[in-house]
This record gives structure tokens, sequence and C-alpha cells, in this order.
């Protein structure tokens, strides 16, 4: 799909996504590369615009993340946050140096209205800053346009060169007119027409997909999740009955959902996806059995669903190509996109087995955010009650169970979920919540049931509020909705004596406990 782009080069910093989820929403594609990439690999990606990301070291320091003097006189707009804006000052010559006064959090910043990156932004605004060192000295041909109390240069511009730097992040939230500034770099200052849309995303996906297949046989990874249930209906829109969905019933579902999936996309439901439900269950416990290690797993878990798949293609003769609802924080979190640390392999990314017994995976959604699969999935008739339905994640409740996965503790979890989303329901809270769920502590403690002494499982509670995923903050669910559900959990689930309500976000956290 022939599209204007406009790359993030990433240094390190914990928002790299976020800047690039920001620049989308303003209709533009975006794309994440580390700053190790070659040069000549980013010119020839042509990009309309370049922006560099924040870091978590000075640029002046020894070993630092750099980049080379030629990105900045390529002709190409360059906006740098943050540690980008210290790096480009410090590569063009200017000065960067450790501030007497660390500015953290929301701060008053005073723009000039007649820099093209501040168009339509308040003189007087609120932005996010988060920095140890600041600019003491411009790079020849820079003036500066905008400040804070503290910080003299919290903006600067060259504009016969293209280029713009920020010391603070225009892409959280918290800065009030930041999308505003990304805006306007994209499109007025870069010149982006804003035709990344998901209408033609649709369009384009379901030609080209149709080129690639021709004739060949595709098989479907479906778990009856928002991604791959958005993947599945798109190839059937793309290839008819050349596709075959297969849903996995690892035994790792919540409570009922396996028969729930069944009945949405099998013989009885409104698709025609060649739906075919695998027993799996036993196989997978048996796999998973004396393993607590997290990325362990993952990792079991995706090499089982590929095998399962493998056997499931030789039943229905060859097949030509594997599809999976990989997107694009899945290809980033994996270390794949990006400069950021592996954060945790995905089933569909990182864990895949080197040796598959298909001829290409298809990974339709692969350069999508979440927010931009649930639009493809509405653009695609699906019902908004299976688009906007609970993010679950790939290795199911294997990663909501803390330690290793029996078929007792995925029974546990799955009842204690089951009350915690039912009080919710019934409290009104569901669509104020991004996501929540139940999950299973390895901690046993020593409590008292009917005046006997019990030594069994705690449960934790887990409630985000969040616009991305990729940063949240755990909701402030009512003591009442906490009690009832507690006092339901303790007296109907079997083993479990405590109830715990996490309030940790994202970061220092994951929205999953592994």
């Amino acid at each position: 799909m022939e599209k204007e782009l406009v790359v993030v080069i990433d240094f390190g910093g914990q928002y790299n996504q976020l800047v690039a989820r920001r620049v989308r929403e303003c209709n533009v594609y975006c794309e994440i590369y580390s700053y190790k990439t070659d040069l000549a690999i980013i010119k020839e990606l042509r990009p309309r615009g370049i922006i560099l990301t924040g870091g978590p070291g000075s640029c002046y320091e020894e070993g630092a993340a750099t980049c080379s003097p030629e990105l900045f006189s390529m002709g190409i707009p360059v906006l740098g946050l943050c540690y980008g804006a210290q790096l480009m000052t410090h590569v063009l010559g200017g000065q960067v140096c450790r501030a007497s006064v660390r500015e953290y959090g929301r701060t008053e910043l005073e723009v000039d209205t007649s820099s093209g990156l501040f168009e339509g932004v308040a003189p007087h605004t609120v932005c996010w800053m988060s920095h140890f060192d600041y600019i003491a000295q411009m790079a020849s041909g820079f003036r500066a346009t905008a400040r804070t109390a503290d910080c003299p240069v919290a903006a600067a511009e060259c504009v016969e060169k293209g280029l713009y730097a920020i010391q603070f992040h225009p892409e959280v939230l918290h800065t009030v007119d930041g999308t505003k500034m990304l805006y306007n770099f994209v499109r007025n200052i870069c010149g982006c027409r804003g035709d990344w849309r998901m209408d033609t995303f649709v369009k384009e996906s379901v030609r080209a997909i149709g080129e690639k297949v021709g004739d060949g046989k595709v098989l479907c990874a479906l778990s009856g999740g928002v991604d791959s249930s958005v993947a599945a209906v798109l190839l059937s829109r793309a290839v008819g009955e050349q596709l075959t969905c297969v849903f996995v019933d690892h035994g790792l579902m919540r409570k009922n959902e396996s028969d729930e999936v069944e009945a949405v996309f099998g013989s009885k439901g409104g698709y025609h996806l060649n739906f075919v439900r695998v027993d799996a269950r036993e196989r997978f416990y048996a796999a998973l059995a004396g393993v607590e290690e997290p990325e362990q797993k993952r990792k079991i878990i995706g090499e089982e669903f590929i095998r399962v798949f493998e056997e499931e293609a030789r039943k229905i003769g060859a097949v030509d190509f594997l599809v999976q609802g990989t997107i694009y924080p899945d290809v980033v979190e994996s270390g794949l996109g990006g400069e950021s640390a592996v954060i945790k392999s995905h089933h569909n990314v990182g864990g895949l087995p080197e040796c598959v017994d298909f001829r290409e995976i298809l990974e339709p959604l692969r350069n999508l955010f979440k927010d931009e699969v649930r639009k493809v999935g509405l653009e695609l008739g699906i019902p908004e009650n299976l688009v906007y339905r609970q993010p679950f994640p790939g290795p199911g409740l294997g990663v909501r169970i803390i330690g290793e996965v029996t078929a007792e503790k995925v029974r546990i979890v799955q009842d204690a979920d089951a009350i915690y989303r039912e009080e919710v329901e019934n409290a009104g809270l569901s669509g104020e919540l991004n996501q929540y769920f139940a999950a299973l502590t390895n901690m046993r403690s020593v409590g008292v049931m009917g005046d006997e002494r019990t030594y069994d499982y705690a449960i934790a509670l887990r409630a985000v509020n969040t616009v991305d995923f990729m940063t949240a903050e755990a909701a402030q669910i009512p003591w009442e909705v906490l009690r009832k559900v507690t006092s339901r959990i303790v007296n109907e689930v079997g083993h479990v004596n405590r109830v715990l309500y996490d309030v940790t976000g994202k970061p220092p956290g994951t929205i999953e406990f592994e």
C-alpha cells in the first residue's frame, strides 16, 4: 500500500509508540525505527518528515545514542522531542548542559505563535516536561520559540533547514495542545496530505491480499479476540471460500468464551469462515506443566498454536498461507521495531518457532495500532459489541496465572473473573473502564473461613483507564463494587481466601501481569 510516511527514530524513550500513534491520528502513516538504523535505509523510505524521540540519557555522555549530522541536511523536516531536541542541538554545535532545576510534570508554557509549529496554539498553554538537561546555547541558525519559568529554550527552530526542537512531550495528553503541534508539523510543515484512512486501508488490503494469495488456500488463527476477528473477516472478504478459520480451544479462555466464539463465527453465526474448533486443552496443559517463567510460557503457547495449525492444515490439504492478527504494538514490544527493550514476547511475533509448515505468514494488521484495528472492524461491518469487546492476550489466561498453569488454576481464575466482570457490568461501569480482569497470583496465605484455618490463593483484580494501551492509569472503582466482588469471590470460588486490587499504572507496570 503506497502511502506518505513519517519516520519516528527511537532513542530508547518510553513514548515511541505514542508518538507514532499521535501522528497517525493526523491521518499520516508513521513507522518506528531504531537510531541504529543505517541512514541509507531511512533515505530509501523517502519519508516526508522525521521525528526524533526522547531517550533515557544525556546526549553529551560517552556512548550516548546519537545520529549522523547528515540527518539534518537531507532536506527533510526534522522534529526533535526532548532528548531528540537536545541531540539535534548537540550534533549541530549547540550546547546542552545539566539543568540546575529539573522540570518534571505539568508545566506552564509560553509559545511564539508566529512559529509554524505553534500555529493555532494558545500563547500560554500547558505542557508535560521530563528532563534533567537543557539547551544552554542554541545551534547556529536557530531561534527560541517557547519557554517556561525554568527553561529559556523550551522550543527552537531553524525554518530555513526545516529543523524544529521541542524540549517537552507533545505526544502525551498532559500537553494540552500537543496534538495540534504534531498536526502542524506533519500536515503543514512536512506537507502530508493526510490520506492514511481506514476505509482506504480496507480497500487496498483486500486488493493486495487477493493478488498475493491468488488461488492459494489460507488458514487463519481465530482466537475470538478483536485482532484475529478483524483479520479473519478481512481475509474472508479478500479470498472467500479459500479461507479456513481454526479456533484452538487451548483451555485458557475466559469462562464460557470458547462456546461464545463458536456461536458468533461458527456455522450458526453470520459469517462464512469455514470455522473449525479444535479441543486442545489437555495438550496445552501438558506442555505448560511445571513451567513458571512468563517468557517460556508465552513461547510454549505460541509453538503449540503453530503445531495445532500445522496438523489442521494437513487435514484440509495443502495450505499456502497462515493468517495471524499481529498488530503494531506486538511488533514493537517484541523488540522488532524501534529501540525499546523487549517487554514481552507475543505468541504471534517473538514466540513463533523457526520452522513453520506454510509457504508464508500473512499479517494484514501488522502495521496498525489497536484503535485503528477497531476502525477497520467497523468498516468491515463487524458489530460494535465485538469490535469494542474487552482486550484479551493471545496466550489467554496463561499470562493471568502467575507461575505454573494447571486446569484447577484456570477454573479458579475463570470463576473469579466472571464474577468481577458481572459486577462491573451490574454497576454500570463497563463503559468507563478500558480493560478489567481478574488474575490468579502465585501467593498463598493464611485465612479463616467458617472458624477454620485456610491456606489458599489470592486473586488480584485489575482495571485501567487508557487511551492507547501504551500508557494506563489504575481505575478508581467504587469501594462498594470492590467489596461486593471480594465477598462473592471468596464465598463462591474454591481455594481463594484473599482478594487484592492492583493500583499500579503503566509504566511502571504492564496492563497484563505477565
